[in-house]
């Protein structure tokens, strides 16, 4: 047991934020971001309390004081707003503690004029305000000048001559001048800190972006004088790279682009080959680029059907010529025929008749993919795995999707981001855990940049209200990635919903979390199911080649997906998660939500239902989007261009089969 100073303080300061497990973890942040540093901040009985922050930039620099200003009365709450400056010096670690303190100033501006008013102890007062003067002046910083210096200076004086009336002497000793210049420079006493609470910044990528996934085997793909399909390359894939840029995405992310494994590699539809041996592979199949190595390589090393290293340099390096970048997929598993399992066998589980046990997901068998045993030489396998990323890090890939990390240590994860990104700051890491919430919340808290969420299964107006208010609530800690699709998760709704719901689908995802994604067939329409209530798409792309036809864009959901990039890169409120605010509407199928950043405000109404159009009274919440309650605003439709002059109430009828969503932009009426 401590004393009960030092458990709580001198002057209490409680409940900081932002703070992830009592600050045990750091609170993120990006370049440029206004972070907001609050905490509760108090003392016994009526005595004035003030409060500030103290920051250490990522070069342990100490920044100048954060002054706090009260918030609600009543609450005790304080705030501050730290600015992070928009430059990659900024990125990496920030320290701040918040200093609460007493205010003797503070109290006797309170105090004063009501004794001296009233005629109670005012000689009294007006020496200890005197007093107090010249502490403040003493505490005056030495560049300020003459003039100012004099403001306070001269106070004790004032207070002190009795040749003139106590009023005023104390009007002199209260101005809003004497107020401003010692806001800046108060009388500080009994200061108490907090412990030191951490915000990683990270680049800005890290908050917002539009990902695009797609296999670069199938880019180019087709067949050779023999009537067989042959793969695409990194060279053909390239080709590709153009139109994605033209529909606004940022992201390219690659699945695996190593060697993959030849002992029981899967065919079609994961049909299998159990015989164990090379020569049972299917002649043409190119197997699942997730059964990594082959005595071609591991995951070091690049299929050689996709090309060399220099050619996906060549690839990386055009991805950003065009304005994006590569995340490529980090999967810590291996084929029978990896290098790991000659080599350092240990690394796996080894089974009772002494097999090396294969994945497994009953009643599906795994049987090309190797897990790794975190717990059988966890050194050796850091060690490998950090080299690994250090690697490719070194060939431009600054993001790494990661496969499965709630199958792998926490403390695996957490050392080795931490010890990436002390060198390498910019890099992040994406984690694909599809599992039960408290793990993929710890996985987000223990450095992971971004997350995979549950939204491709949320798709009632209820559950997708909750599910991203409770993002919200995490957002110190959580970034959430809205992927629509992925090769491995073809929704329900998709294999039925028809055309439309693509088109809802997406608008949900891009305008919904700053960051989203989509794997490529997305505009296609690509819906059909390997067999009836299976979340597999029919000749997965896992585990044959794809190619497609993208010469019709008009065709396609291209333009829409386009016009959503588009939205999205003009307007900075879709960039934040915080900020979202659901309106109500009197219809079960119909969503409303705002986003709000400085002077942009967007608002957002989709019909959630594929099949039929809707009608429904969309109630506002006007002080919500900037303007008071009896307000009338401007919106403006981005889809169609139309504009509406809306207020509290307002009729809207949604049709998916033409346009299932309103996606405005607000203004006052009149502006």
């Amino acid at each position: 047991m401590g004393t009960v100073a030092a458990m709580v303080g001198r002057i209490a300061v409680t409940a900081i934020s932002p703070s992830v497990s009592c600050g045990h973890y750091p609170a993120r942040a990006v370049t440029g971001e206004t972070v907001v540093v609050s905490a509760t901040v108090f003392r016994e009985g009526h005595d004035a309390v003030g409060a500030d922050v103290l920051v250490l930039d990522p070069g342990g620099t100490r920044q100048p004081f954060l002054r706090m200003v009260p918030g609600m009365p009543g609450t005790d709450r304080w705030h501050a707003e730290l600015q992070v400056p928009d430059d990659p010096s900024a990125e990496g670690t920030w320290t701040f503690a918040v200093e609460g303190w007493g205010d003797p100033l503070g109290t006797w501006w309170h105090d004063a004029p009501l004794k001296v008013e009233a005629g109670v102890d005012v000689d009294l007062m007006l020496e200890e305000g005197a007093r107090l003067f010249e502490r403040a002046a003493e505490g005056l910083p030495k560049g300020l000048g003459k003039k100012d210096k004099a403001v306070v200076s001269d106070l004790p004086a004032v207070l002190r001559d009795g040749s003139r009336d106590p009023l005023e002497r104390l009007r002199a000793a209260t101005a809003d001048d004497v107020k401003a210049l010692l806001r800046d420079s108060p009388v500080r006493e009994l200061v108490t800190a907090s412990a030191p609470h951490r915000i990683w910044v990270d680049r800005q990528r890290a908050l917002y972006g539009a990902w695009y996934e797609f296999f670069p085997r199938s880019e180019g793909a087709g067949t050779d004088a023999h009537g067989v399909l042959r793969t695409g390359t990194f060279r053909t894939a390239m080709e590709r790279l153009p139109g994605v840029a033209a529909m606004g995405f940022d992201v390219v992310y690659l699945p695996p682009i190593h060697p993959i494994g030849k002992v029981n590699r899967k065919g079609p539809n994961t049909t299998e080959f159990p015989g164990g041996k090379p020569h049972d592979i299917g002649e043409h199949d190119p197997g699942s680029p997730w059964a990594i190595g082959s005595d071609e390589g591991g995951h070091d090393a690049v299929h050689p059907e996709l090309g060399t290293i220099d050619e996906f340099g060549a690839f990386v390096a055009r991805t950003r010529e065009l304005g994006m970048e590569v995340a490529l997929d980090l999967a810590l598993q291996a084929a029978p025929d990896h290098p790991w399992a000659t080599e350092h066998p240990e690394w796996f589980t080894t089974r009772a008749d002494g097999s090396i046990a294969y994945a497994e997901n009953p009643p599906k068998k795994y049987q090309d993919i190797y897990p790794v045993n975190f717990d059988n030489d966890p050194e050796g396998i850091y060690a490998e795995v950090l080299r690994v990323v250090r690697h490719w890090t070194s060939h431009g890939v600054r993001i790494f999707r990661v496969d499965n990390p709630h199958t792998k240590p926490l403390s695996f994860w957490e050392g080795l981001i931490e010890e990436v990104k002390s060198t390498e700051p910019d890099v992040l890491f994406l984690a694909e855990a599809f599992t039960r919430p408290a793990i993929m919340h710890e996985l987000a808290r223990i450095g992971f940049t971004q997350s995979y969420t549950y939204f491709t299964w949320r798709t009632g107006k209820d559950e997708l209200t909750a599910y991203v208010e409770e993002l919200v609530a995490a957002s110190d800690y959580m970034r959430p990635n809205f992927f629509v699709n992925t090769p491995d998760i073809l929704h329900a709704s998709l294999q039925y919903g028809g055309p439309p719901v693509f088109k809802i689908r997406a608008v949900l995802a891009a305008l919904l979390s700053p960051t989203y994604g989509v794997y490529a067939g997305y505009e296609l329409y690509e819906h059909v199911a390997v067999k009836p209530g299976s979340e597999e798409y029919q000749n997965s792309e896992k585990y044959a080649l794809r190619p497609r036809d993208w010469s019709q864009p008009e065709r396609t959901l291209a333009p829409y997906l386009t016009m959503l990039n588009r939205f999205r890169a003009d307007h900075p409120a879709t960039h934040w998660l915080r900020g979202t605010v659901f309106h109500a509407v009197d219809s079960p199928d119909v969503l409303c939500w705002s986003k709000r950043q400085g002077d942009d405000v967007v608002l957002v109404v989709v019909n959630l239902d594929p099949h039929g159009a809707r009608e429904a009274t969309v109630s506002l919440d006007l002080p919500a989007l900037g303007f008071d309650g009896d307000s009338r605003i401007t919106v403006t439709d981005a889809v169609t261009g139309s504009t509406y002059d809306w207020g509290v109430r307002n009729y809207v009828r949604l049709d998916p089969f033409s346009e299932p969503a309103h996606i405005l932009t607000v203004t006052a009426s009149g502006a």
